[in-house]
């Protein structure tokens, strides 16, 4: 079995993107399916001496009601049964009166996260405090299963309101194997909660919804505004990428949707997809999606090199190169420059020319190369009827796009790009191409119902002991209480509000072994930053004392 660092590392793109629900083809989403599914270590194992963590936690169970709302027509017809919520737990660092530190798994397999109990937040926060490290898994992801199959009936309770329902169960039910002996339930046992991204959303409506149960809660890269057109994933890369790699994608796009979307250059649609090597795709909205992916992986990126995905850097450089880096695409200089003619780029043929030309190369070697199919529709289409059918237990695909398509939204458009702008993805990649699974999988016709989600606060949310911590060059910045153009807030132990100056997806989340550490290793601004959450966490717990003594007004 591959190790759980190199298998997190060789399945980080397509889980990335899955989540982040860029527009994949049917083979992706297969892929992010079977990448799931090799998370999970096969057999029982018992705790020893080593640094895989799936070695070092073993699993634990509790049981947890189906459906915990049965006045909710929602989730009709109701159940009574029960399924096995799974979860791992380290009290290494527990003494008495410690809390319980929960990090929400959100929308992957709980193995995942193993890595933040063992080095990151969740042991900085559980030794600095004396507490219990724990992973939840959301129910319906990883072995936390309620339902026999992932039919869209057996999914109508996969929401959010459920899985909080879960996650305040566990607190105030929980036995922790070796301490049983101990009482360590909500209320009485603070309780603080642990995020990022959707999970991040998760525990700040956590917090405000059940603040008797979670004495607080740190959202990092909490996408608390569900946002259905969400086109703005594209603009930290945008804003913050290298200027030259900005500049040359948006004008290449533009070339590419002046061909496929004006009707009178209908005639060189054909050249265009054969320039690429694509020239066997059926759809036009399938091939934009097919060369989109490389201006998308900065959400990939960390501060950890063993983390981090330089795909993101690597696209970059080679679209803005003017030196042509793929001599085999040589031949097709004549073609490119036909079509920046065509493309309204003409003029600017000069410089454009060997960037097309890396562009082509790029995607030849990223995805062309990749399909040892013979029709290359079975690699890169989005439309499939019959896979869309399929909704057995290894489908894992199916769970967060139901999310999506049911509440949360974040379809991301080139589409949504404000005219007087240029996007850095097809405009033909639009709502009707990104909903398709929505339609054919779960029979969603409908824009998400993300207001069952806005609810709760959306970009305006606040409670005591709730911290926002994000990313300042996030792709999901924008659907965060950090977005651009909202007012800023004070930053104070109650209500901590962090932007991590060069930080993208919840950088705070993971960390290093005390002997991986050097000078400027973890960056400042992460060491800053996860110095502050140990800080105000230790202040929250004082508080807690307080309460509890009543020596403070509730």
């Amino acid at each position: 079995m591959m190790g759980l660092g190199r298998l997190l590392a060789a399945t980080a793109c397509v889980a990335q993107l899955a989540s982040a629900f860029a527009p994949l083809s049917v083979r992706n989403l297969r892929l992010s399916s079977e990448s799931d599914l090799a998370l999970e270590p096969e057999g029982d194992f018992t705790i020893q001496e080593s640094t895989d963590p799936t070695l070092l936690y073993p699993a634990r169970t509790i049981k947890v009601p189906v459906d915990h709302f049965h006045n909710d027509t929602k989730y009709e017809p109701h159940t009574n049964d029960t399924f096995d919520l799974r979860y791992w737990f380290d009290a290494t660092y527990y003494k008495k009166g410690g809390p319980v530190i929960v990090i929400a798994a959100g929308e992957t397999s709980g193995v995942g996260r193993l890595p933040f109990l063992q080095k990151g937040i969740a042991y900085q926060l559980a030794k600095a405090t004396g507490g219990v490290g724990v992973i939840l898994e959301h129910r319906y992801y990883g072995k936390s299963l309620p339902t026999s199959d992932f039919s869209t009936k057996n999914l109508r309770f996969l929401t959010t309101d459920q899985a909080l329902a879960d996650t305040v169960y566990f607190a105030k039910n929980v036995k922790f194997a070796g301490l049983e002996h101990l009482d360590l339930t909500a209320p009485n046992t603070p309780y603080i909660a642990y995020g990022g991204s959707y999970a991040g959303a998760f525990v700040a409506f956590l917090r405000k919804l059940y603040p008797d149960v979670y004495w607080g809660a740190i959202s990092s890269s909490g996408v608390t505004e569900a946002i259905y057109d969400y086109w703005q994933y594209y603009e930290a890369a945008r804003i913050y990428g290298p200027k030259d790699c900005v500049t040359a994608t948006q004008k290449l796009t533009h070339v590419v949707d002046n061909i496929i979307l004006n009707k009178a250059n209908a005639k060189y649609v054909q050249k265009l997809k054969d320039a690429f090597g694509l020239g066997n795709l059926t759809h036009t909205d399938d091939f934009a999606n097919a060369i989109s992916y490389g201006i998308a992986g900065l959400q990939n990126t960390n501060w950890d090199p063993a983390l981090n995905d330089t795909s993101y850097g690597e696209y970059c450089n080679n679209v803005s190169s003017n030196a042509l880096l793929y001599p085999e695409t040589a031949r097709l200089k004549k073609d490119v420059q036909e079509l920046l003619t065509v493309g309204g780029y003409g003029k600017e043929s000069k410089t454009l020319t060997n960037q097309f030309l890396n562009y082509i190369g790029y995607v030849n070697v990223t995805q062309v190369q990749s399909c040892d199919e013979a029709d290359q529709n079975a690699c890169f289409t989005s439309y499939d009827s019959e896979f869309y059918k399929k909704d057995d237990l290894k489908q894992t695909w199916r769970l967060w796009m139901y999310q999506v398509c049911d509440q949360w939204g974040y379809l991301q458009t080139g589409s949504g790009v404000p005219r007087n702008q240029l996007p850095l993805i097809s405009r033909a990649i639009d709502l009707n191409y990104t909903s398709i699974a929505c339609r054919e999988a779960f029979n969603i016709n409908k824009p998400s119902d993300v207001e069952s989600i806005n609810k709760y606060g959306g970009f305006n949310i606040s409670y005591p002991r709730l911290a926002i911590i994000d990313g300042e060059k996030d792709p999901w910045r924008a659907a965060t209480p950090h977005a651009i153009g909202l007012k800023d807030r004070k930053s104070t132990i109650s209500e901590p509000f962090i932007l991590i100056k060069d930080g993208v997806h919840h950088w705070d989340e993971n960390g290093v072994f005390p002997n991986e550490t050097a000078p400027n290793f973890p960056p400042k601004p992460i060491e800053e930053t996860q110095r502050a959450e140990k800080n105000f966490v230790q202040a929250w717990l004082e508080d807690f004392k307080k309460d509890k003594s009543g020596s403070t007004k509730p």
